[in-house]
């Protein structure tokens, strides 16, 4: 199966969808954030805190992704530093918050996917990428002039606008969204946006209409379609069912999900009971007994 934007890169409409998504960096709409400021020219407004250079922690291939995407070689993965959403408990803190990393241009984004091919990855990675969609398209337009040919993974925490979405049409090929909650209302607590919820089922309605349900090859390995993230929080605070009927009511039931029972506090989830505690096994398992009985059957 061919990548998507290769269809786009052989049309030269990817040139052209890469000039328009650089113009929305002049009156910011590429995150469901809304900041509406010029990103070329100031930070100031940008919750985001990332300007005309991506900010980049680092690069590689990642061997602790789901199966179907690191298969024997490793997911080729980018981590974009900063993030748009605000998570009381992120694992990843020092790089969302506190922006540990390295500018870079669309040319170096570019030279980092040609380099992860070249290493064997059987995909490029974009980690929390919602915030820099322009460069991220700039980016694949240079590479794709110079022989990229593997899948493009969006790796994203859900909070993604539908603008963003409708430049990235055909050029994904996998999508692979968290949902972290079932409400607004525990997201502006522990996240600190006010409207997650929405703007996560809109965007996972938007992605799984642009790439179906997820197909492998006959090795396993990810071609295109949605992978959906969903991590257990203590004493459900992320409304897992509801996420879960969701998915099977308004999705798919052949969606692909990978229901996570790897939380820790982190960051400040001390001040956040009860993100101070562990799950058990207890409330893990009935998370997975939900999925099941609503009728979820693929589990990454």
């Amino acid at each position: 199966m061919k990548p998507a934007y290769l269809k786009l890169a052989d049309s030269g409409q990817l040139e052209t969808r890469a000039a328009s998504a650089w113009r929305h960096l002049q009156d910011c709409d590429l995150c469901a954030r809304y900041c509406r400021i010029n990103r070329l020219r100031t930070l100031k407004g940008a919750v985001c805190r990332t300007g005309e250079r991506a900010v980049v922690y680092s690069h590689g291939p990642h061997h602790g992704e789901e199966d179907a995407l690191r298969g024997r070689n490793g997911s080729g993965t980018i981590f974009f530093s900063w993030c748009n959403l605000r998570c009381v408990y992120c694992q990843n803190w020092d790089i969302s918050q506190k922006g540990v990393g390295r500018e870079i241009g669309p040319a170096g984004l570019a030279a980092m996917m040609l380099e992860l091919q070249a290493m064997g990855c059987h995909n490029i990675n974009f980690v929390t990428p919602s915030h820099v969609v322009a460069q991220i398209i700039a980016a694949v337009e240079i590479a794709a002039g110079k022989g990229l040919r593997l899948p493009l993974v969006y790796n994203t925490g859900g909070y993604d606008s539908p603008e963003a979405l409708h430049l990235l049409d055909g050029i994904i090929d996998i999508y692979m969204p968290d949902m972290k909650y079932g409400s607004s209302a525990q997201a502006h607590q522990f996240s600190h946006v006010r409207d997650y919820a929405e703007v996560n089922r809109a965007a996972i309605r938007e992605m799984h209409r642009q790439v179906g349900d997820l197909v492998t090859d006959e090795d396993g390995i990810a071609l295109q379609g949605l992978l959906v993230r969903h991590l257990v929080l203590p004493e459900n605070i992320a409304e897992t069912r509801t996420v879960l009927e969701f998915l099977v009511e308004e999705i798919s039931a052949d969606t692909c999900l990978n229901l996570m029972d790897q939380y820790r506090p982190c960051y400040r989830a001390d001040e956040n009971p009860p993100l101070d505690g562990a799950i058990t096994s207890r409330e893990f398992a009935q998370a997975r007994s939900w999925a099941t009985q609503l009728g979820l059957h693929r589990f990454a």
